[in-house]
């Protein structure tokens, strides 16, 4: 009998000024706003070292405000994706991992977003994922493609041997979207059904995915769930919706 995998469900990100009040207490320092999320959520995206590494004594606290079984999925820096567009990774990746050394215990999978106007390479991300491979296997991680040359035969050929999945990226502007059950990891990322970063998802969207997440569930592959709809309170509302439809506690 397959084992079910674990569901995580979250927001991209934790630190806003639109939850103080609605979600956090007007008095709370934003040094204790971690800690009072990860009362209600077992995970969060890591959406600031897409544009700046954290130092380590920033790194240390994230680890330090969290019980063991929360998890971070950090964004890989903007420097690997969007300027170098994946080539020569060796030294961006070596300064990524540098600064979450700390954090390792508590990574879940490591988010590559890609530019819409960066196609897939064959030579450039097949080296990718040999250094991934070769120097990085005690890792995960993802890839949100926004270009459709991700989405043919070879480059999903590429993703499912080595185990990195590709997200499943909803939203109201035409991003790509495929549905794939090939890897362990699925990873879901609500951008907002109409407006980016800040729409609402209605009830019965939420019902659908959640309906397909307790599936995958049940097939044993580990589901991280992310809204990045975080403008205003959405994406925490359907955050919190999404774990009650899904029965995560």
């Amino acid at each position: 009998m397959t084992k079910k995998g674990k569901i995580h469900i979250g927001t991209s990100g934790f630190s806003y000024r639109d939850w103080r009040g609605p979600f956090y207490p007007d008095k709370m320092k934003p040094a204790d706003y971690l800690s009072f999320y990860a009362e209600s959520f077992d995970v969060s995206e890591i959406n600031s070292s897409f544009y700046t590494t954290p130092r380590a004594a920033t790194v240390e606290g994230w680890a330090n405000k969290v019980p063991a079984d929360f998890r971070f999925c950090p964004k890989m820096n903007r420097f690997l994706t969007q300027m170098k567009r994946l080539k020569d990774p060796e030294q961006p990746l070596e300064k990524f991992f540098t600064a979450f050394e700390p954090l390792k215990a508590k990574l879940g999978p490591i988010l590559l977003q890609l530019p819409p106007s960066l196609s897939f390479k064959e030579d450039v991300v097949s080296h990718l994922f040999d250094v991934f491979k070769r120097d990085y296997s005690g890792y995960e991680f993802v890839l949100e493609a926004r270009h459709i040359s991700w989405f043919e035969g070879l480059p999903l050929t590429m993703l499912r041997e080595n185990n990195i999945a590709l997200v499943i990226s909803q939203s109201g502007v035409g991003y790509p979207y495929a549905e794939s059950d090939a890897t362990k990891n699925i990873y879901l990322r609500f951008h907002g059904p109409t407006t980016l970063f800040s729409s609402c998802y209605s009830d019965e969207m939420l019902k659908e995915y959640a309906g397909k997440i307790k599936a995958w569930s049940k097939e044993g592959h580990t589901i991280w769930a992310f809204f990045n709809n975080t403008m205003g309170m959405n994406g925490l509302n359907n955050a919190r919706t999404l774990k009650e439809l899904t029965g995560v506690k």
